[in-house]
């Protein structure tokens, strides 16, 4: 199935905003992939304060990094949105175990993953449907 089959039936302006939330999701990943891979100051201190050994930087940068690519390539996205939550579960987890009180922005974050894909994608949203009050009695 081509990407155009699958969002056939979606309007002009669903497929815009979708493509905005993906492009914007993706940009928030370069970037924080792009720091740890650099091994920027900021992403080595910040590793080392949520307790991880600094040697680990490159490599979830690098994930990250992975992640957002697939994200953002129309034939992998779904893949890429299902790999990225799982990305951002563990940074949730991680900020809960450390008492971090902004741990609800991976949270967020993983919510606005979905949201490009659902827009672009009908069979993502036969799939979950979204509904009324009205409809769902």
């Amino acid at each position: 199935m081509q990407p155009s089959d699958r969002t056939s039936t979606v309007s002009r302006g669903s497929l815009w905003m979708g493509r905005i939330f993906v492009a914007l999701i993706f940009l928030f990943m370069l970037f924080d992939g792009g720091i740890k891979v650099l091994r920027m100051a900021p992403a080595v201190e910040g590793t080392a304060r949520l307790g991880y050994p600094t040697s680990l930087v490159l490599p979830i940068g690098v994930v990250g990094l992975v992640c957002a690519f697939l994200y953002a390539i129309p034939r992998t996205s779904i893949l890429g949105a299902i790999l990225l939550t799982g990305f951002l579960g563990g940074a949730t987890a991680t900020q809960v175990r450390v008492q971090d009180a902004w741990f609800f922005f991976p949270v967020v974050i993983g919510m606005i993953v979905w949201v490009g894909p659902f827009l672009m994608d009908e069979r993502l949203r036969a799939l979950i449907p979204l509904r009324s009050p009205k409809a769902a009695s």
